[in-house]
């Protein structure tokens, strides 16, 4: 009897110190942003709406189809402490310039977040920085 407590009683220590099994608690929120983020992509296709993204030495300038407002972000593959984000704002003219001098020199994922003629969309592309 002694050694069969000895045994429920370890197991019940090794299941608390197991690491955790990597359960994602916001999954279904996550599911749901994906479905909108799928929405605005394919919105893209269907308006062709895609924008013109062009690096030409510190500057990445963007042209939109029409004018548009939203949020840029520079993703970092190799390091997010280095994720940056701006907004934009085309309202004055269908294409935008972003310095980028500070910017490190590499690759990067460019996430296009807007809206335009009140339809939303996104867009990513990855650009390189030199």
């Amino acid at each position: 009897m002694v050694l069969f407590m000895l045994f429920i009683i370890s197991m019940c220590v090794y299941m608390f110190m197991a690491p955790e099994d990597g359960y994602d608690h916001q999954y279904y929120e996550k599911g749901l942003n994906f479905d909108k983020d799928f929405i605005k992509e394919r919105q893209v296709e269907t308006d062709h709406a895609q924008p013109l993204i062009g690096v030409s030495g510190k500057t990445v300038s963007i042209t939109f189809i029409k004018p548009a407002s939203g949020i840029i972000k520079f993703i970092r593959p190799s390091n997010q402490i280095l994720d940056k984000e701006f907004k934009l704002d085309s309202t004055g003219g269908r294409q935008i310039t972003i310095p980028v001098q500070s910017m490190a020199v590499g690759r990067w994922q460019l996430v296009l977040n807007w809206e335009s003629n009140r339809k939303a969309y996104l867009y990513q592309q990855e650009i390189y920085i030199k």
